[in-house]
């Protein structure tokens, strides 16, 4: 789906963080917390999978947009469950190699994108140009 910049007023935005408080810090709506978590720390990636999976099913996206981390994967996976579009973005801090999230989440999100591109493949993830 495309969306024109007059049509983005009709597009509502939900957002998930690991920072209590950003959301309303930045004047920030629809924003959820959900827990902050790695590989080495196994407890809390199951209580973030129940806090995206709850998320997911209560507003029910029709896209997710990751820019990485694990908690992004645990959503690129989760959304595919639900029937959700995906799209990973690589993150910014990752320049040398992909993270081992952004490595699995080729295998799952249907657009997988690099900010860098000598890390970019013909087979992905595909680099459209930079953010910064």
């Amino acid at each position: 789906m495309m969306v024109s910049r007059e049509d983005m007023a009709s597009v509502e935005m939900i957002y998930a963080n690991t920072f209590a408080g950003l959301g309303e810090s930045i004047g920030m709506e629809n924003c959820y917390l959900i827990e902050d978590c790695n590989r080495d720390t196994p407890m809390s990636v199951l209580r973030c999978a129940r806090d995206i999976f709850v998320l997911i099913r209560k507003e029910r996206p029709d896209l997710i947009i990751s820019t990485g981390a694990v908690q992004g994967l645990i959503a690129i996976v989760i959304g595919k469950i639900f029937g959700c579009r995906t799209i990973w973005v690589e993150s910014v801090a990752n320049s040398v190699e992909l993270s081992m999230s952004g490595r699995l989440a080729g295998k799952f999100a249907d657009l997988w994108l690099t900010q860098w591109q000598h890390i970019s493949r013909l087979k992905g993830p595909l680099y459209w140009g930079s953010i910064l």
